[in-house]
Order: C-alpha cells, then structure tokens, then sequence
C-alpha cells in the first residue's frame, strides 16, 4: 500500500509539473486520435446521409455490415493495416508503417463505422419528420443531405464526441501499427501498456489519470450536446 501510494505522489507530481516526456505522449495521443476522427467525419458524415436517403440493391446489407463494424476487434484492425503496410502489402514502398500516420489509419478505420452508422440513424429520424416539407419545396438531393446535416448537427457531433473517445482509448492497434516507439509513435495507452510492464507505476499512472481526465472531458462534451439538442428540439 505504501509503494502504491508511493507512485500515485509521484505521478500526481509528474502531471503537475508538466513532465516533458509525459507532455509528448500526450500531444501525439490527441493528435493521432484527432486527425484520425476528423477524417472519419468527413468521410462518414455524408456517407451515412447517403445510406439514409438512398435506396440501391445491397443497401440493407451494408446498413447491417455497417452497425457489424462498429465492435471491430481492434487487434485485428491492427493487423489488417498491418499487412496493409508491411513490405509485402500493397503499400509497403510507401514506408507507413510504425509511423504516426499508420497510427491514424489503425483508428480511422475504428472510427469511421461509429461515425457513419450513428450519422445514418440521425438522417434517417430527420429524414421521416422533414421529408414531406423538404420534397414539397423540390429541393435536391445534395440540399436536402446537406440541410439535414445541419439540423442533425447537435446529434451529429455527439456522434463524432463518441468516435474520439473510442479512438482516444484504443490500444491494440495502436500498438500493432505503430510498434509503440519512444519519441515516435508512444501514445498514452500503449505507454501505460509498456510502463505497467516494466513496473514504472508513476509514469503509468500519471499517464492513466490524465486519459481518464480526457475521456471524462469527452464524455462531458456528449453530455451536453445532448441536452442542448434537445432543449433546442423541445
């Protein structure tokens, strides 16, 4: 108990005084985790109005497959990205791998389902209440995707809050992809990985309680999006 008391002093001291190296870890986690959910917005936003708006052959599938991908193992994402990257993948010459940029691919394709699945949900209830007015008023459909956006858009990044959190937690692909390399590509969670492993409990703390702080701020930020959404809706 004394140890462990021990090492939370000292990681609270870690935080408090800005460690340097705990400050770099840090940075690279947000950054990775932040490049990694706005690429999955842009992408996922406008794809799940399209998949709320459209009907083709095949649509209910991908619906299915697309709430599936939301619980994708992220080891095995890893590994996918992996072999993706890997000297014998197809883009091995591009030299990816155990880089940050992997890193953000890894979480991307984590992100991207939660985005798209849960913006298509969000068009969809908008769609069934506004549809009758805005097919009256002869709108397009790229307007019509677009004003539904907008009005989802409360709901809509409460979406994307959920996507960061995800991504900002993850760490088997991380770890996979990016090889967890001091300076280069160590985020937070695959730091308290290696830190609890080697038995340097401060770091690991410090580093635990500074996630925590941001998954709280996170799930804050959803908390009151969604009560101003529906303040606004009410």
């Amino acid at each position: 108990m004394h140890d462990l008391a021990a090492a939370l002093s000292t990681a609270l001291a870690l935080v408090t005084a800005f460690d340097p190296l705990m400050l770099d870890i840090v940075r690279l986690s947000v950054l990775v985790s932040g490049a990694a959910v706005l690429i999955a917005a842009v992408i996922g936003l406008p794809l799940g109005a399209v998949l709320a708006l459209t009907a083709f052959p095949g649509r209910g599938v991908l619906v299915v497959l697309l709430n599936a991908f939301m619980g994708l193992p992220p080891v095995v994402v890893g590994l996918a990205v992996y072999l993706l990257l890997s000297r014998a993948g197809p883009l091995g010459e591009m030299g990816l791998l155990f880089t940050p940029t992997a890193m953000v691919m890894a979480q991307t394709v984590l992100v991207l389902p939660i985005v798209a699945a849960l913006s298509r949900q969000v068009v969809a209830d908008l769609w069934e209440e506004y549809g009758e007015q805005l097919r009256s008023l002869g709108a397009s459909r790229p307007n019509v995707v677009m004003t539904l956006l907008w009005d989802g858009r409360f709901s809509l990044l409460t979406a994307v809050l959920a996507g960061f959190g995800r991504a900002s937690a993850e760490v088997g692909a991380v770890m996979i992809v990016g090889g967890n390399i001091s300076g280069v590509t160590r985020t937070m969670t695959t730091a308290i990985a290696l830190e609890t492993s080697k038995g340097d409990l401060p770091l690991a703390l410090g580093l635990g309680l500074i996630l925590i702080g941001l998954v709280t701020a996170v799930n804050a930020a959803v908390f009151l999006v969604g009560q101003a959404a529906r303040r606004r809706m009410g």
